[in-house]
């Protein structure tokens, strides 16, 4: 077994919000980690980002970050099309990766990183799902595991942004957004997704045109459940991810973010999370610890390529489903024995 560094240095591909983030997050909150490099096609972002932190060299070639002798592991945040060049990569230099999702943008190219990498005989990647690193999720995962409330039945979630990005389409409220529902019905209910149905309103006066918002999915599981999401990117008012389990001897909910109810000046109340970073900025941090505490013991921990894998077939399912009505089955290859 590889023996880690003390410190572990990191290499963060990507310096947009999400690798910016993660830089802020090894240096001021991560222990037993470090930032040695940062890499970015756009080579004055990546310096404004290296700045912040001693010793940090900037690259605008992953590879080349990839080959620093103070580089030990890797946080891929690059845009999705960019992964898959980054994963093999960094299997050539046999370091562990934490991979934003999606692992890469369809399942034909998240099925060569699944290959690649077995082919290395054990996992290297950690695909960056983290609302399983949520407390109020890890809570509701470890209910379901006891078994007292039943075999669930239903899966209800809500999925709600203030207002969408520019550029943003249809597609990508199901790719860049109910991605993360479809990992956690996978991951709640130890199922996976066999069919997917996709329906949609008239558009929101809120959506920009051309843009089908919001959208209501149906997955069908192979453990016999339904699940359901609504996806509403431009609802306006706030952030919001709420997800409740009907099981057969009671039910669970979690994300209605009650943390604190004020009442006052004849009103009560509370403050509804406005962006994904807010909602999730404990699940971010929970997550990159754990990474980096298995890294350091030559582990490889949370969600596998595989269920990066499982994630795009079950997205472009989805997204016929949307194109061309009606349900659409999943497809997936015979799951290999490095994730069973």
């Amino acid at each position: 077994m590889t023996q880690r560094p003390r410190t572990l240095g990191v290499a963060v591909i990507g310096t947009g919000r999400m690798g910016a983030d993660h830089v802020r997050r090894i240096q001021e909150v991560t222990s037993g980690a470090r930032v040695t490099a940062v890499v970015d096609v756009d080579a004055e972002r990546a310096k404004s980002v290296a700045a912040r932190v001693d010793g940090c060299t900037v690259h605008t070639d992953p590879a080349a970050a990839m080959a620093s002798a103070d580089v030990d592991a890797v946080i891929v945040a690059s845009p999705g099309p960019a992964h898959e060049a980054a994963l093999l990569a960094a299997f050539e230099h046999d370091l562990p990766v934490l991979c934003e999702k999606p692992l890469t943008p369809d399942a034909a190219s998240a099925l060569r990183v699944l290959q690649a990498e077995q082919k290395l005989g054990r996992r290297r990647v950690q695909v960056g799902f983290m609302r399983r690193y949520d407390a109020e999720y890890m809570k509701l995962k470890s209910l379901l595991a006891t078994g007292q409330l039943g075999r669930p039945l239903m899966l209800h979630n809500r999925h709600r942004n203030v207002a969408s990005p520019p550029g943003w389409t249809s597609e990508m409220l199901i790719n860049d957004s109910v991605t993360h529902e479809m990992d956690v019905t996978r991951w709640l209910l130890g199922h996976e997704i066999t069919a997917v149905t996709v329906l949609a309103p008239t558009p929101s006066a809120n959506a920009p045109d051309g843009i089908r918002d919001p959208q209501f999915v149906v997955f069908e599981t192979d453990g016999g459940a339904i699940v359901d999401v609504e996806i509403y990117v431009n609802c306006g008012f706030g952030y919001q991810v709420q997800a409740e389990v009907v099981c057969e001897r009671g039910t669970a909910r979690v994300g209605d973010g009650h943390a604190m109810v004020t009442n006052a000046a004849g009103r009560w109340g509370g403050i509804i999370a406005q962006d994904y970073i807010e909602r999730f900025a404990d699940a971010y941090d929970r997550e990159v610890q754990a990474w980096v505490d298995a890294t350091r013991r030559d582990e490889v921990t949370g969600p596998s390529a595989w269920d990066g894998y499982a994630v795009a077939a079950v997205c472009e399912a989805a997204v016929r489903a949307l194109e061309e009505g009606g349900r659409v089955p999943v497809k997936l290859v015979e799951r290999p024995a490095l994730y069973t």
